[in-house]
């Protein structure tokens, strides 16, 4: 049995976008293939949440290469999707201005497979921020199901 999601997603606007995908690579540094986030529709400071989206489409760069005839989004690319929500909500919520590293991916689990087109919404808890780290709760959901939750670590870095 999948556990509960760690935002409530029915008190959430999902049509909203809250920060745009042109903002969101304003405060990430991604670029090209890697700017993987369409938009945020929440941000909330008094839980340290967000809830970011990535409209996952058929026609996609890695879709050719990913099972040829039945394209599955890439486990890999939902954490790195994750991580990036991460480091938004770090970036926003805790005012960190230096560069937020991939650290670490601690209790991984993939529930479902995540076939194009589909919007996948990414759900983040950050739980701890220091000077050198931060950790966040993670979770990415399409429509009402629970596809995957994992622990991200971010390296803060100068």
């Amino acid at each position: 049995m999948a556990p509960p999601l760690i935002v409530d997603l029915e008190q959430v606007d999902l049509t909203r976008v809250e920060v745009s995908r042109e903002r969101i690579y304003e405060i990430l540094p991604h670029r090209y293939e890697f700017m993987l986030l369409d938009g945020v529709c929440m941000v909330d400071a008094k839980t340290s949440s967000l809830v970011a989206f990535a409209d996952i489409k058929s026609d996609a760069w890695w879709t050719r290469g990913h099972v040829p005839g039945r394209p599955l989004l890439p486990g890999v690319l939902m954490l790195e999707m994750a991580a990036q929500a991460s480091a938004v909500t770090v970036r926003i919520l805790a005012g960190h201005e230096g560069f937020l590293g991939f650290g670490g991916v601690q209790e991984c689990k993939f529930r479902e497979a995540v076939i194009p087109p589909a919007r996948l919404y990414l759900l983040c808890v950050t739980e701890e921020v220091r000077r050198r780290r931060c950790v966040s709760h993670t979770q990415g959901v399409v429509g009402d199901r629970l596809i995957f939750e994992a622990q991200i670590t971010g390296m803060l870095l100068r």
